[in-house]
């Protein structure tokens, strides 16, 4: 695409985003945030990092999930905070600062206040709300970098600024934006305003069981399968995929619906999303950096497949794009251009799309929106890591998570032991593995892995062969 062309469509993308805004009146609703809203060029302070899922329903049925607070490590160095309510695993923090150079944060463990993934919340009293008050006081202020700008973030924020008396900046779009990304509704409008509705798979949604049941048999004439979407859940939690020959009733189709709003324990009068299950095995992901308005476009950081298992497509990895560069720059304009209107409405920081591509990706294709994630995840932190850990660009590379049922009880120190010489090394740069989210490990046998290869293959090859050989699986 020549670059006044792209020029235009960012434009026209960002009028698209303004109308979305006035429309809902956007900037009403951001004003309780502004005290505390991130604009580049604020004065540096220390940054606490931290990872709180828990806004996001479904999670409960991630195995280990209570221990993925300790991802905010990961994007924490010298001079910064994170905060976590369980134990960081032996040995983690030796690894992180002596083998990978990741600096010398400042580890706090709070106790819980309500669930254990409720980490902001657990922020807000005792001796960890005192230490961060101290910590933003003698600093003359801090940044919070959320794994997501959910409310629990930005009323701890509000609260360290009473306290402390200095400005506290979230790194993250406020709640009213932050729910526009993240709700598969609200987004599913956005895209066919910056790029028409053939940007999306064909949707119904309604709030009621009536509605829901007449959508499904409706799209079960056209399309061979279709799925149930609720619009707030994250890895497929809150998704249900039938085959349309299944739905051959009304009692059919009520059946189904009603053990899916079961399920997923649906609040009578939110919306359910009803969509077209296409037919393919492609489904890449956009990486987005979008800064403040006013302060650049949004930044493309990268073009993933995704690693999806079961007919839900549950996400459990990613690996840089292998696709076509044709098809690699028709997703890397669309989502710049949902980028810029979502920068319109206010959003800021890390942020990601999920497609889905039918037809031939060497020839005639079709791209589609899925949903966005407005927020870090499974993709982006360890693309981020290794940009954090090398001085050159990525190399071909596979991350996801493994569970070996054998491994439950084992501790890090026995897998760096068994892997040895495979363990990356930063001053080096020496090594294929790369070990994170080691907190599952104990209780599940599970943690995240990036394997670094000489190419895609090489890289397949740690995650599928290498690495549970020398873990003697």
């Amino acid at each position: 695409m020549h670059r006044r062309d792209a020029v235009l469509d960012l434009e026209r993308a960002r009028l698209a985003g303004r109308a979305l805004g006035a429309d809902i009146d956007v900037a009403s609703q951001l004003q309780p945030y502004e005290a505390n809203r991130w604009h580049r060029g604020d004065t540096p302070h220390p940054t606490l990092q931290l990872d709180d899922v828990s806004a996001i329903p479904f999670l409960a049925d991630i195995a280990g999930v209570e221990e993925y607070q300790h991802r905010g490590r990961l994007r924490a160095g010298d001079h910064d905070l994170y905060v976590t309510v369980t134990p960081a695993v032996a040995g983690y923090e030796a690894y992180c600062h002596d083998t990978l150079q990741l600096g010398a944060p400042e580890h706090l463990v709070a106790d819980p206040v309500g669930p254990p993934i409720a980490v902001a919340r657990a922020c807000t009293m005792g001796a960890t709300h005192a230490h961060l008050v101290e910590t933003a006081s003698a600093a003359g202020g801090m940044t919070i970098h959320p794994y997501m700008g959910i409310e629990d973030v930005w009323e701890l924020a509000a609260m360290l600024q009473v306290d402390s008396r200095s400005p506290i900046r979230v790194l993250a779009p406020p709640p009213p934006v932050t729910w526009i990304a993240n709700d598969k509704s609200l987004f599913d409008e956005l895209v066919e305003r910056v790029l028409g509705r053939e940007a999306l798979v064909e949707t119904r949604i309604s709030r009621d069981v009536a509605g829901i049941e007449t959508d499904l048999r409706a799209l079960s004439q056209r399309h061979e399968r279709v799925g149930l979407k609720r619009t707030r859940c994250a890895s497929a939690m809150g998704n249900a995929v039938f085959a349309s020959c299944d739905l051959r009733s009304d009692r059919d189709a009520a059946q189904m619906v009603q053990a899916f709003l079961r399920r997923t324990e649906w609040p009578e009068g939110e919306e359910v999303l009803t969509v077209a299950w296409l037919d393919t095995d492609l489904s890449p992901s956009t990486q987005l950096w979008i800064p403040p308005l006013g302060f650049g476009d949004p930044r493309l950081d990268g073009i993933y497949e995704q690693i999806l298992k079961s007919e839900e497509k549950v996400f459990v990895g990613s690996r840089p794009s292998t696709l076509p560069d044709a098809l690699n720059q028709k997703l890397g304009s669309d989502a710049l251009m949902v980028g810029a209107a979502l920068q319109e409405l206010g959003y800021v920081g890390r942020c990601s799309f999920d497609h889905l591509v039918t037809g031939d990706p060497d020839g005639v294709f079709n791209v589609v929106f899925t949903e966005c994630n407005g927020r870090w995840g499974g993709t982006s932190m360890p693309m981020s890591l290794l940009d954090r850990l090398l001085n050159q660009p990525r190399p071909a590379y596979r991350a996801q998570d493994v569970v070996y049922p054998e491994l439950v009880g084992a501790r890090l120190a026995d897998l760096l032991e068994l892997l040895g010489d495979l363990v990356f090394q930063t001053e080096t740069g020496k090594g294929r593995f790369i070990l994170y989210n080691l907190g599952p490990l104990d209780g599940h046998g599970k943690f995240d892995v990036i394997s670094i290869g000489a190419d895609q293959d090489d890289a397949e090859r740690g995650v599928l062969e290498i690495l549970p050989k020398r873990l003697g699986l």
